[in-house]
């Protein structure tokens, strides 16, 4: 038993080593091992039997995947007597993070808010604005719009997450950074400025990874949004454009 043993272990390991390296070999196993013939050409039998599970691990097992989802009611807010574009690039409104496992022991995680981005940012506007107007493209020269007071383009800078597994605290947590862009409609800088916000959950509210991740990435975007709706008139940069547009002094903190 202990040589067959050694002899299976040995042969796991070179099927791993030549399957690993040979992506071509990789793709002949797989349809060898489907068919059920000519693979006994290449390995024992039980090199066989080794590579199939290899096989298994390699193109079977994918990253925790999760398209983050959630409610995003508007802000119970006196809206700004403004009109307000809005620009959403495709790298905002599709946004996802791919962490890649750093061990055997870890899993790889791809976050997928942009969505969910795109949902919570359009609630936010559409109660701190008089109107917003969508915009499907870049501003910039060519494009004004005299009706449009600015443009926000919103960006998502960062994003980071943390799982008990890699903390070892009872939490799940998500971080983001925004950066904002205030322009004219013909694409003139307005102002710049960035943002962050935080969410959290406990293990013991839910049942798996990934419906705890994601409940931190949707605490994480109402974060983001009250943030936004309380600091908005405190941005230094853009105090005397809010006045020079004939908002009233007192919805401008100083």
């Amino acid at each position: 038993p202990g040589a067959m043993v050694a002899r299976l272990w040995d042969s796991m390991i070179t099927a791993d080593h030549r399957l690993r390296r040979d992506k071509p070999l990789r793709m002949r196993c797989i349809g060898w091992l489907a068919q059920g013939k000519q693979a006994k050409r290449l390995f024992p039998l039980e090199t066989i039997a080794l590579a199939a599970l290899l096989l298994g691990s390699l193109v079977g097992c994918g990253p925790n995947k999760v398209v983050v989802q959630g409610n995003f009611p508007p802000p119970l807010i006196e809206p700004l007597p403004l009109t307000l574009g809005v620009w959403f690039a495709d790298d905002f409104s599709k946004h996802e993070v791919f962490d890649e496992a750093k061990s055997k022991r870890d899993s790889s995680w791809v976050v997928n808010s942009g969505g969910a981005q795109v949902q919570m940012w359009n609630a936010l506007l559409v109660g701190m604005f008089e109107k917003i107007v969508p915009f499907k493209d870049k501003p910039g020269p060519g494009r004004s719009n005299p009706d449009v007071d600015a443009v926000l383009i919103p960006h998502v800078e960062e994003l980071q997450y943390a799982i008990p597994a890699q903390t070892n605290v009872k939490v799940y947590e998500i971080w983001m950074r925004y950066r904002f862009e205030l322009v004219t409609t013909d694409g003139t800088p307005i102002a710049q400025w960035t943002m962050s916000s935080y969410g959290k959950t406990p293990t013991a509210l839910l049942q798996s990874d990934q419906d705890a991740v994601n409940l931190a990435a949707v605490m994480a975007l109402r974060d983001a949004g009250a943030n936004f709706a309380t600091h908005f008139t405190r941005v230094p940069a853009l105090q005397d454009w809010l006045r020079q547009q004939g908002v009233p002094v007192s919805t401008v903190s100083p």
